[in-house]
């Protein structure tokens, strides 16, 4: 039976602890997610997770909230972000005892590192992997636990009436065929929306905002669309992220002159404006890590090293690693409240994909993992205590997928728009922004979706149509586009990774 009392929609680090703190209160709980646990985007937070534990220095809970707030540039609910801060402790050590290998100090104490924007050396590791282990050792304890995870199911729609949810529509990858799973309680945990700016992001191709789609068409609301983090270190030719934990580790900023022109510690927001306005004045930009010798490149940044190897062809030991800022965090996301749940009753967000409140209009470094794991044990304690309380809502009809192959009218490539658009957003809609710039990118949104009949699915196999998924995933991003530029629009200050020329 495809019943479950409380299911949850994304296998990230995010959608693993609901699960786990779901199934610890006693509700059968199902995970259904469009790739694999492993590969979620959790992987890419390799820098650190935030908590005040004091052991690299004096720190304070009331330091780490003031930080966060600072950063966020007065946009945070200070309410959750003092219940994240005051929780963090609480959750790197709950990490800790499920077994997440971090790294330690002489006296075996969990290490800890200054990311930008720190008053300490407050970002729990493990190596340059922190994400990474986190995820996987999130997954062990969700396999060790026997929590049902379904792989390459691609969500179509949440399914509700008045009273509520009552499930979801998904496509199933591997055979094609829409299939609907009930559930008294669901939760979306699908991860942001930073494939909007197609190559010009650090996240994965599955990165569309599938979740938040769905959610907007049922009737959740969303809220700071606009707010979007660029990362100031992605790798020059292909994006691919170089960790905050090297200019945390010490690492420089450098132009084609040789220069540091900028503190490299400085909030993410403030870091990638300093290094957009040099490439724009004709400079190159350049990470320097060199000076800090290969011994300990090779102990704390050694997946730093190998990514500059395989992706630039230069060995970060010997050489500056060309960078640009590039799309990383979404900040934006579906409303939650106090206890991460929607305006829909049974319905929650967490993770990314969620707008808690807690990172403003610009994220602290570090804040990413730690906000996963004190709101994903929030929402699926809320879930379970709702599943519990409440019986399945009967669902009103089957939801089918057209079948977008039947097209026979195809004149246009959505691939080649979904490039178009990508540049255009990091141009327009990008670290600096200008009325003119994001009216120019709603007219472009506007006549793309104008012409979304002229597009359509070329493969006809149901078996693994990654054609139609890929589609299914622009008409998505296309939809996400539409609110980004909107939010933009209606934010006439600057603040943050909003940034008004104008």
């Amino acid at each position: 039976m495809n019943k479950s009392d409380v299911l949850i929609i994304g296998a990230g680090g995010a959608g693993l602890v609901a699960a786990l703190h779901a199934h610890e209160k006693g509700v059968k709980v199902r995970v259904l997610t469009k790739e694999y646990p492993t590969r979620s985007q959790t992987c890419m937070a390799q820098a650190g997770i935030n908590a005040s534990l004091g052991n690299a220095g004096e720190d304070s809970v009331e330091s780490h909230v003031q930080n966060t707030l600072k950063s966020a540039r007065g946009m945070a609910n200070e309410k959750a972000v003092r219940h994240m801060c005051k929780n963090a402790s609480d959750a790197v050590m709950w990490l800790d005892s499920i077994g997440v290998c971090f790294s330690r100090t002489k006296e075996a104490k969990i290490a800890q590192r200054t990311l930008g924007g720190a008053s300490s050396s407050r970002a729990c590791y493990a190596q340059d992997y922190t994400g990474l282990k986190i995820l996987h050792t999130l997954y062990d304890r969700c396999l060790a636990k026997n929590i049902e995870i379904l792989n390459e199911k691609f969500l179509l729609d949440i399914i509700k009436n008045e009273e509520g949810v009552s499930g979801v529509s998904v496509l199933d990858i591997r055979s094609g065929e829409v299939e609907v799973y009930e559930s008294k309680s669901l939760i979306i945990a699908t991860g942001g929306y930073s494939r909007i700016y197609d190559k010009h992001s650090t996240n994965s191709t599955a990165s569309s905002g599938d979740g938040i789609s769905a959610a907007l068409r049922c009737g959740a609301k969303l809220k700071d669309m606009a707010f979007i983090q660029f990362h100031p270190t992605g790798l020059k030719a292909s994006s691919i992220l170089i960790s905050e934990s090297a200019r945390g580790a010490g690492g420089y900023l450098l132009n084609s002159n040789g220069e540091r022109f900028i503190n490299e510690l400085l909030p993410r927001d403030e870091v990638a404006r300093a290094i957009d306005t040099q490439i724009k004045n004709g400079q190159n930009i350049f990470l320097d890590i060199r000076h800090l010798g290969e011994d300990f490149i090779n102990e704390e940044l050694p997946q730093e090293r190998k990514l500059a190897l395989l992706y630039e062809n230069v060995d970060p030991v010997h050489d500056l690693i060309p960078i640009k800022p590039v799309a990383h965090y979404t900040m934006g996301g579906i409303e939650v409240d106090t206890s991460s749940s929607t305006c829909i009753k049974g319905l929650y967000a967490v993770g990314e994909c969620a707008n808690q409140g807690v990172h403003g209009a610009n994220r602290l470094g570090g804040n990413s993992l730690l906000e996963l794991v004190v709101f994903g044990k929030q929402a699926g304690e809320s879930a379970s205590l709702y599943a519990l309380e409440n019986d399945f809502i009967p669902k009103d009809t089957l939801y089918e997928l057209r079948d977008e192959s039947e097209n026979k009218n195809i004149k246009l490539d959505f691939y080649k728009i979904k490039e178009e658009l990508g540049e255009l957003f990091y141009k327009n809609v990008g670290i600096v922004r200008s009325k003119q710039d994001l009216f120019l990118a709603q007219t472009k949104i506007k006549e793309i979706q104008s012409q979304v009949h002229l597009m359509g699915v070329v493969d006809t196999n149901k078996v693994y149509n990654t054609n139609k998924i890929e589609f299914l995933e622009f008409k998505n991003i296309l939809e996400i586009c539409e609110q980004v530029v909107e939010n933009a629009l209606e934010t006439k200050r600057s603040c943050g990774a909003h940034y008004r020329v104008d």
